[in-house]
Protein backbone atom coordinates (compact mmCIF):
# COMPACT_ATOMS: atom_id res chain seq x y z
CA UNK A 1 0.00 0.00 0.00
CA UNK A 2 1.43 3.38 -1.04
CA UNK A 3 2.48 5.69 1.79
CA UNK A 4 2.39 9.47 1.45
CA UNK A 5 5.21 11.80 2.40
CA UNK A 6 3.02 13.32 5.14
CA UNK A 7 0.35 12.21 7.62
CA UNK A 8 -3.05 13.90 7.49
CA UNK A 9 -4.05 12.55 10.90
CA UNK A 10 -2.88 9.95 13.38
CA UNK A 11 -3.68 8.68 16.86
CA UNK A 12 -0.74 9.13 19.20
CA UNK A 13 -0.40 8.96 22.98
CA UNK A 14 -4.14 9.25 23.61
CA UNK A 15 -4.52 12.31 21.36
CA UNK A 16 -5.61 12.98 17.81
CA UNK A 17 -2.85 14.70 15.86
CA UNK A 18 -3.90 16.40 12.64
CA UNK A 19 -2.01 18.25 9.96
CA UNK A 20 -3.32 21.84 10.13
CA UNK A 21 -4.45 22.44 6.56
CA UNK A 22 -5.17 26.12 7.18
CA UNK A 23 -1.40 26.67 7.40
CA UNK A 24 -0.57 24.99 4.08
CA UNK A 25 1.27 25.51 1.84
CA UNK A 26 3.45 27.98 3.73
CA UNK A 27 3.94 25.94 6.91
CA UNK A 28 3.57 22.31 7.92
CA UNK A 29 2.16 22.37 11.44
CA UNK A 30 0.22 19.84 13.50
CA UNK A 31 -2.57 20.25 16.03
CA UNK A 32 -2.81 17.91 19.03
CA UNK A 33 -6.47 17.56 19.97
CA UNK A 34 -6.92 16.53 23.59
CA UNK A 35 -10.65 17.21 23.92
CA UNK A 36 -13.75 16.59 21.84
CA UNK A 37 -14.25 20.35 21.64
CA UNK A 38 -10.82 20.72 20.02
CA UNK A 39 -11.64 18.02 17.47
CA UNK A 40 -14.98 19.66 16.68
CA UNK A 41 -13.36 23.07 16.31
CA UNK A 42 -10.72 21.61 14.00
CA UNK A 43 -13.45 20.15 11.76
CA UNK A 44 -15.53 23.32 11.78
CA UNK A 45 -12.55 25.62 11.12
CA UNK A 46 -11.23 23.48 8.24
CA UNK A 47 -8.02 22.52 10.03
CA UNK A 48 -9.05 19.11 8.76
CA UNK A 49 -11.47 18.73 5.86
CA UNK A 50 -12.60 16.29 3.19
CA UNK A 51 -15.51 13.93 3.80
CA UNK A 52 -13.54 10.72 4.61
CA UNK A 53 -11.01 12.56 6.80
CA UNK A 54 -13.81 14.29 8.69
CA UNK A 55 -15.40 10.91 9.40
CA UNK A 56 -12.13 9.47 10.69
CA UNK A 57 -11.47 12.55 12.84
CA UNK A 58 -14.97 12.35 14.28
CA UNK A 59 -14.47 8.68 15.21
CA UNK A 60 -11.26 9.51 17.08
CA UNK A 61 -13.06 12.55 18.51
CA UNK A 62 -15.52 10.19 20.21
CA UNK A 63 -12.59 8.37 21.82
CA UNK A 64 -11.07 11.65 22.99
CA UNK A 65 -14.40 12.72 24.44
CA UNK A 66 -15.11 9.48 26.28
CA UNK A 67 -11.71 8.65 27.75
CA UNK A 68 -10.18 9.73 31.07
CA UNK A 69 -13.49 10.13 32.93
CA UNK A 70 -14.88 8.34 35.99
CA UNK A 71 -18.32 7.01 35.08
CA UNK A 72 -20.55 5.92 37.94
CA UNK A 73 -23.38 4.37 35.93
CA UNK A 74 -24.40 3.18 32.49
CA UNK A 75 -26.80 6.13 32.25
CA UNK A 76 -23.97 8.59 32.89
CA UNK A 77 -21.84 6.93 30.20
CA UNK A 78 -24.73 7.05 27.72
CA UNK A 79 -25.44 10.71 28.46
CA UNK A 80 -21.81 11.58 27.86
CA UNK A 81 -21.72 9.58 24.62
CA UNK A 82 -24.78 11.44 23.32
CA UNK A 83 -23.18 14.73 24.28
CA UNK A 84 -19.92 13.90 22.50
CA UNK A 85 -21.72 12.71 19.36
CA UNK A 86 -23.84 15.86 19.34
CA UNK A 87 -20.79 18.14 19.62
CA UNK A 88 -19.15 16.42 16.65
CA UNK A 89 -22.34 16.04 14.63
CA UNK A 90 -23.04 19.77 14.77
CA UNK A 91 -19.83 20.74 13.00
CA UNK A 92 -20.50 20.31 9.27
CA UNK A 93 -23.85 19.11 7.89
CA UNK A 94 -23.22 18.14 4.26
CA UNK A 95 -20.66 15.30 4.27
CA UNK A 96 -22.38 12.02 5.12
CA UNK A 97 -19.16 10.31 6.26
CA UNK A 98 -19.27 12.31 9.50
CA UNK A 99 -22.62 10.83 10.51
CA UNK A 100 -21.77 7.40 9.14
CA UNK A 101 -18.69 7.27 11.38
CA UNK A 102 -20.57 8.57 14.44
CA UNK A 103 -23.28 5.94 13.92
CA UNK A 104 -20.62 3.22 13.85
CA UNK A 105 -19.15 4.47 17.10
CA UNK A 106 -22.58 4.59 18.79
CA UNK A 107 -23.31 1.07 17.59
CA UNK A 108 -20.13 -0.24 19.24
CA UNK A 109 -21.48 0.90 22.60
CA UNK A 110 -25.02 -0.29 21.88
CA UNK A 111 -23.98 -3.90 21.20
CA UNK A 112 -21.55 -4.07 24.13
CA UNK A 113 -23.62 -2.70 27.00
CA UNK A 114 -22.49 -5.48 29.30
CA UNK A 115 -18.83 -4.43 29.05
CA UNK A 116 -16.99 -2.29 31.59
CA UNK A 117 -16.48 1.39 30.81
CA UNK A 118 -12.78 0.73 30.34
CA UNK A 119 -13.50 -2.04 27.87
CA UNK A 120 -16.03 0.13 26.04
CA UNK A 121 -13.47 2.87 25.57
CA UNK A 122 -10.96 0.35 24.27
CA UNK A 123 -13.57 -0.94 21.81
CA UNK A 124 -14.25 2.63 20.67
CA UNK A 125 -10.56 3.15 19.98
CA UNK A 126 -10.39 -0.15 18.12
CA UNK A 127 -13.36 0.88 15.97
CA UNK A 128 -11.88 4.28 15.12
CA UNK A 129 -8.59 2.63 14.10
CA UNK A 130 -10.60 0.22 11.93
CA UNK A 131 -12.38 3.12 10.24
CA UNK A 132 -9.00 4.69 9.51
CA UNK A 133 -7.49 1.46 8.15
CA UNK A 134 -10.58 0.74 6.04
CA UNK A 135 -10.27 4.19 4.52
CA UNK A 136 -6.67 3.53 3.51
CA UNK A 137 -7.72 0.33 1.74
CA UNK A 138 -10.72 2.09 0.18
CA UNK A 139 -8.45 4.74 -1.31
CA UNK A 140 -6.11 2.12 -2.71
CA UNK A 141 -8.97 0.29 -4.43
CA UNK A 142 -10.50 3.47 -5.84
CA UNK A 143 -7.06 4.33 -7.19
CA UNK A 144 -6.71 0.95 -8.86
CA UNK A 145 -10.16 1.05 -10.47
CA UNK A 146 -9.86 4.67 -11.56
CA UNK A 147 -6.35 4.32 -12.98
CA UNK A 148 -7.76 1.88 -15.54
CA UNK A 149 -9.59 4.84 -17.10
CA UNK A 150 -6.39 6.83 -17.63
CA UNK A 151 -3.96 6.38 -20.49
CA UNK A 152 -0.32 7.37 -20.86
CA UNK A 153 -0.11 11.14 -21.36
CA UNK A 154 -3.67 11.95 -20.27
CA UNK A 155 -4.52 15.35 -18.85
CA UNK A 156 -6.96 15.54 -15.91
CA UNK A 157 -8.84 18.53 -14.49
CA UNK A 158 -9.73 18.38 -10.79
CA UNK A 159 -11.46 20.64 -8.29
CA UNK A 160 -10.96 21.32 -4.57
CA UNK A 161 -8.90 18.63 -2.82
CA UNK A 162 -9.85 14.96 -2.92
CA UNK A 163 -6.42 13.65 -2.10
CA UNK A 164 -4.55 12.28 0.88
CA UNK A 165 -5.28 15.50 2.76
CA UNK A 166 -9.00 14.69 2.50
CA UNK A 167 -8.82 11.03 3.50
CA UNK A 168 -6.97 8.55 5.65
CA UNK A 169 -5.11 7.11 2.66
CA UNK A 170 -3.87 8.30 -0.74
CA UNK A 171 -7.12 10.05 -1.60
CA UNK A 172 -10.02 9.41 -3.94
CA UNK A 173 -9.70 11.61 -7.05
CA UNK A 174 -5.98 12.20 -6.51
CA UNK A 175 -5.48 8.59 -5.45
CA UNK A 176 -6.33 7.69 -9.05
CA UNK A 177 -3.59 10.04 -10.27
CA UNK A 178 -1.03 8.58 -7.86
CA UNK A 179 -1.90 5.02 -8.84
CA UNK A 180 -1.67 5.77 -12.57
CA UNK A 181 1.70 7.45 -12.00
CA UNK A 182 2.95 4.44 -10.02
CA UNK A 183 1.94 2.29 -13.00
CA UNK A 184 4.36 4.28 -15.12
CA UNK A 185 1.80 6.51 -16.84
CA UNK A 186 2.71 10.15 -17.24
CA UNK A 187 -0.35 12.12 -16.17
CA UNK A 188 -0.71 15.90 -16.25
CA UNK A 189 -3.11 17.65 -13.89
CA UNK A 190 -4.83 21.03 -14.00
CA UNK A 191 -6.09 22.08 -10.57
CA UNK A 192 -8.82 24.67 -9.98
CA UNK A 193 -7.87 27.20 -7.29
CA UNK A 194 -11.29 26.53 -5.65
CA UNK A 195 -12.53 29.77 -4.16
CA UNK A 196 -13.17 31.06 -1.59
CA UNK A 197 -10.58 29.31 0.61
CA UNK A 198 -8.38 27.91 -2.17
CA UNK A 199 -8.27 24.22 -1.35
CA UNK A 200 -7.05 23.57 -4.89
CA UNK A 201 -4.30 26.17 -4.86
CA UNK A 202 -3.14 25.63 -1.28
CA UNK A 203 -3.71 21.91 -0.84
CA UNK A 204 -4.05 20.02 -4.12
CA UNK A 205 -1.10 21.72 -5.80
CA UNK A 206 1.04 21.29 -2.66
CA UNK A 207 0.09 17.64 -2.32
CA UNK A 208 0.69 16.78 -5.98
CA UNK A 209 4.05 18.52 -5.86
CA UNK A 210 5.05 16.37 -2.87
CA UNK A 211 4.49 13.32 -5.06
CA UNK A 212 6.19 14.68 -8.18
CA UNK A 213 3.03 15.01 -10.28
CA UNK A 214 3.01 17.49 -13.17
CA UNK A 215 0.40 20.00 -11.96
CA UNK A 216 -0.69 23.40 -13.26
CA UNK A 217 -2.87 25.78 -11.24
CA UNK A 218 -5.74 27.67 -12.91
CA UNK A 219 -8.26 30.22 -11.67
CA UNK A 220 -11.77 28.80 -11.29
CA UNK A 221 -13.12 30.95 -14.13
CA UNK A 222 -10.48 29.59 -16.54
CA UNK A 223 -11.95 26.09 -16.79
CA UNK A 224 -14.21 26.69 -19.80
CA UNK A 225 -11.45 28.30 -21.85
CA UNK A 226 -9.08 25.53 -20.76
CA UNK A 227 -11.44 22.84 -22.02
CA UNK A 228 -11.90 24.65 -25.32
CA UNK A 229 -8.26 25.42 -26.05
CA UNK A 230 -6.31 22.60 -24.43
CA UNK A 231 -6.92 18.87 -24.45
CA UNK A 232 -8.59 17.79 -21.20
CA UNK A 233 -9.14 14.05 -21.29
CA UNK A 234 -11.40 13.92 -18.24
CA UNK A 235 -12.54 15.66 -15.07
CA UNK A 236 -12.18 13.77 -11.78
CA UNK A 237 -13.67 15.11 -8.54
CA UNK A 238 -14.55 13.73 -5.13
CA UNK A 239 -17.90 13.77 -3.31
CA UNK A 240 -19.21 14.69 0.11
CA UNK A 241 -22.55 12.94 -0.33
CA UNK A 242 -24.24 10.97 -3.11
CA UNK A 243 -28.04 10.81 -3.04
CA UNK A 244 -30.13 7.74 -3.86
CA UNK A 245 -30.74 8.96 -7.43
CA UNK A 246 -27.03 9.56 -8.02
CA UNK A 247 -26.95 13.34 -7.53
CA UNK A 248 -23.65 14.44 -5.99
CA UNK A 249 -22.93 17.14 -3.41
CA UNK A 250 -19.35 18.34 -3.63
CA UNK A 251 -17.34 21.53 -3.20
CA UNK A 252 -18.98 24.61 -4.69
CA UNK A 253 -17.95 24.89 -8.34
CA UNK A 254 -18.23 21.18 -9.09
CA UNK A 255 -21.56 21.67 -10.87
CA UNK A 256 -19.93 24.33 -13.07
CA UNK A 257 -17.32 21.80 -14.21
CA UNK A 258 -19.93 19.12 -14.88
CA UNK A 259 -21.89 21.46 -17.14
CA UNK A 260 -18.71 22.50 -18.94
CA UNK A 261 -17.59 18.89 -19.34
CA UNK A 262 -20.95 18.02 -20.91
CA UNK A 263 -20.68 20.96 -23.30
CA UNK A 264 -17.17 19.92 -24.35
CA UNK A 265 -17.91 16.17 -24.56
CA UNK A 266 -15.44 15.43 -21.76
CA UNK A 267 -15.92 12.51 -19.33
CA UNK A 268 -16.86 13.64 -15.82
CA UNK A 269 -15.96 11.15 -13.08
CA UNK A 270 -16.86 11.17 -9.39
CA UNK A 271 -14.46 9.25 -7.14
CA UNK A 272 -16.01 8.40 -3.78
CA UNK A 273 -16.18 5.59 -1.22
CA UNK A 274 -19.44 3.75 -0.70
CA UNK A 275 -19.61 5.41 2.74
CA UNK A 276 -20.37 8.67 0.90
CA UNK A 277 -23.47 7.16 -0.72
CA UNK A 278 -26.62 7.94 1.24
CA UNK A 279 -29.73 5.90 0.30
CA UNK A 280 -31.74 7.84 2.88
CA UNK A 281 -31.56 10.97 0.69
CA UNK A 282 -33.79 10.60 -2.38
CA UNK A 283 -32.17 13.35 -4.47
CA UNK A 284 -29.70 16.19 -4.33
CA UNK A 285 -32.52 18.61 -3.58
CA UNK A 286 -32.81 17.01 -0.14
CA UNK A 287 -29.13 17.39 0.79
CA UNK A 288 -28.52 20.07 3.40
CA UNK A 289 -25.98 22.52 2.03
CA UNK A 290 -23.63 24.16 4.50
CA UNK A 291 -23.29 27.93 4.26
CA UNK A 292 -19.99 29.45 5.30
CA UNK A 293 -19.13 32.76 6.93
CA UNK A 294 -19.18 35.83 4.69
CA UNK A 295 -15.70 36.65 6.00
CA UNK A 296 -14.25 33.87 3.85
CA UNK A 297 -15.37 35.87 0.83
CA UNK A 298 -15.00 39.50 1.93
CA UNK A 299 -11.74 39.03 3.82
CA UNK A 300 -9.24 37.07 1.81
CA UNK A 301 -6.60 35.65 4.13
CA UNK A 302 -6.64 38.63 6.45
CA UNK A 303 -7.14 41.35 3.83
CA UNK A 304 -10.53 42.94 3.12
CA UNK A 305 -11.39 42.78 -0.59
CA UNK A 306 -15.02 43.94 -0.50
CA UNK A 307 -16.68 47.05 0.96
CA UNK A 308 -17.71 46.88 4.61
CA UNK A 309 -21.30 45.71 4.97
CA UNK A 310 -21.35 43.78 1.68
CA UNK A 311 -24.02 41.05 1.61
CA UNK A 312 -22.65 37.60 0.80
CA UNK A 313 -24.12 34.21 -0.08
CA UNK A 314 -21.46 31.53 0.29
CA UNK A 315 -22.65 27.91 0.02
CA UNK A 316 -19.79 25.51 0.66
CA UNK A 317 -21.16 22.89 -1.73
CA UNK A 318 -23.33 22.53 -4.81
CA UNK A 319 -25.21 19.57 -6.29
CA UNK A 320 -24.35 17.96 -9.62
CA UNK A 321 -27.28 16.07 -11.22
CA UNK A 322 -26.69 12.42 -11.96
CA UNK A 323 -27.29 12.89 -15.69
CA UNK A 324 -24.06 14.92 -15.93
CA UNK A 325 -21.92 12.19 -14.36
CA UNK A 326 -20.18 9.74 -16.68
CA UNK A 327 -19.33 7.25 -13.95
CA UNK A 328 -18.78 6.81 -10.21
CA UNK A 329 -15.47 5.29 -9.17
CA UNK A 330 -15.79 3.46 -5.85
CA UNK A 331 -13.77 0.86 -3.99
CA UNK A 332 -16.20 -1.72 -5.41
CA UNK A 333 -15.57 -0.76 -9.03
CA UNK A 334 -16.69 1.65 -11.74
CA UNK A 335 -20.42 2.30 -11.99
CA UNK A 336 -21.76 3.98 -15.10
CA UNK A 337 -23.77 7.17 -14.59
CA UNK A 338 -27.54 6.80 -14.54
CA UNK A 339 -27.33 2.99 -14.65
CA UNK A 340 -26.13 3.17 -11.04
CA UNK A 341 -28.42 3.96 -8.15
CA UNK A 342 -27.53 3.99 -4.47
Amino acid sequence: MKEMNFKTLEWTDGELRILDQTKLPLRVEYLDCKSVEQVAEAIKDLNIRGAPAIGIAAAFGVVVGMQNRNYKSWEEYQIRLNEVVSILGNTRPTAVNLFWALDRMKNVVEVNKEKSFKDLNELLLKESISIHEEDKLMCQRIGEHGASLLKEGDTVLTHCNAGALATGGIGTALGIIYTAQNQGKRIKVFADETRPVLQGARLTVWELQQEGVDVTLICDNTAAFLMRTKKIDCVIVGADRVAKNGDVANKIGTYNLAVLAKAHDTPFYVAAPTSSFDPAIESGEKIKIEERSKDEVTNWFGKRIAPSGTKVWSPAFDVTPAELITAYITEEGIKEGLKFKV
